[in-house]
């Protein structure tokens, strides 16, 4: 077992693999990047920026697309140009809090819950940081059409 720095990356959360070319791909929530890593050897190909509050990444071999769901509001996906190179080819806007996200890799579907979310009243006794609205569950898919 081997264990290897993520830096320039913070506070990871999310991670995919790309299986064939062993590349990792970690969603840094305190850096606001995905980090390419190289499952052999611990090596940072790439760091790229991301939204805020990321919570899952998601890769689609068949695309060479990986996907970074966020919870400002945001879908950011990474081109595997190469085993060495990547880029964000587009960000797509969701909404706030979607950042749960599945893959469907047999539709190239990326599936996003969230709901609206409220703060908790200056006078309210609750601990929590957000409340969601009842009634206000919703799925988002996004797919190339």
């Amino acid at each position: 077992m081997n264990h290897w720095p993520l830096a320039p990356g913070k506070t990871p959360t999310g991670l995919a693999m790309d299986i064939e070319h062993q590349r990792l791909f970690s969603g840094c929530r305190g850096s606001k990047t995905v980090e390419v890593m190289d499952a052999d050897n611990g090596k940072i190909l790439a760091s790229l920026p991301i939204g805020s509050g990321v919570d899952a990444v998601a890769f689609d071999p068949e695309s060479q697309t990986a996907f970074s769901s966020n919870g400002d509001g945001t879908l950011t996906m990474i081109h595997e140009d190469s085993p060495d190179k990547f880029q964000v080819i587009q960000t797509v806007a969701t909404q706030a809090g979607a950042r749960t996200l599945a893959l469907d890799t047999t539709k190239h579907q990326v599936w996003l819950v969230t709901a609206e979310i409220k703060s908790p009243s200056p006078e309210s006794k609750e601990k929590r940081r957000r409340i969601i609205v009842p009634d206000t569950f919703k799925v988002i898919v996004v797919s190339k059409n």
